[in-house]
């Protein structure tokens, strides 16, 4: 039996939670045809589609993937926010940032585009004076398809690098090379127990605006790892 793709999963889940109604199109005749679903004759003559056994397993076996991947993901970016902190900088995880972003024509005199970012890991230098925090973004990606996904979305990642002076691609090991990034991001390989340094981050002076010191005021940051010396007093 082949693997069901993103259309066939998505018309998978749409039809187990609906009545079943049928759409009649190819994708309904690809899962017909591997036998995902079947057809069901109404009392009243009409037709509609129930969602088989073999298509329960196949919308359980992707449960299953998207959340060992998800916990790949979480495992990841808690490392990184770790070491952020081991460097000395304060980090935060969730946050969801406002970027503006020039619009308009091509020379940017047009209107204003604002985009919602939501970095894996925002972290700043822990210092009082403004001029030496080094904003800093670290986006995780465990998946090929994910990291290509982002890549085909200039407006995010432009939103990325308006919100701070450096800005990170952090890679699961193996699927991707440094150079398929962009170089206006630096780049980390998150291996099985470590972060290796490929290409350092480009380096830009950078202010957090109003809207992020806002955001940060309301956000709470990554508590610091356990002392274990603290644990033997």
């Amino acid at each position: 039996m082949p693997a069901p793709t993103r259309l066939h999963l998505q018309r998978l889940r749409q039809l187990w939670r609906s009545a079943g109604w049928p759409s009649q199109d190819f994708i309904e005749v690809e899962l017909l045809a591997v036998g995902w679903v079947e057809r069901l004759q109404e009392a009243d003559g009409r037709e509609r589609l129930r969602v088989t056994d073999a298509g329960v397993a196949a919308i359980a076996a992707s449960l299953q993937k998207n959340r060992a991947m998800r916990d790949a993901h979480e495992t990841l970016v808690e490392r990184v926010a770790i070491e952020m902190q081991r460097a000395g900088r304060i980090a935060w995880r969730g946050l969801t940032l406002r970027a503006g972003l020039p619009g308009g024509d091509e020379g940017g005199g047009g209107k204003t585009l604002w985009v919602n970012a939501m970095p894996d890991v925002y972290s700043i230098r822990h210092s009082t004076v403004e001029d030496y925090l080094e904003p800093a973004i670290h986006e995780v990606k465990v998946s090929r398809a994910d990291l290509l996904g982002e890549l085909r979305r200039p407006a995010k990642s432009a939103a990325y690098r308006a919100l701070c002076g450096q800005c990170w691609f952090v890679l699961k090991a193996g699927i991707a090379e440094p150079e398929e990034i962009p170089p206006e991001y630096g780049v980390l390989i998150g291996h099985e127990g470590h972060l290796e340094l490929a290409r350092p981050a480009p380096k830009r002076a950078h202010k957090p605006d109003f809207a992020t010191w806002m955001a940060l005021a309301r956000a709470t940051p990554m508590p610091p790892p356990e002392d274990p010396q603290s644990q033997l007093a």
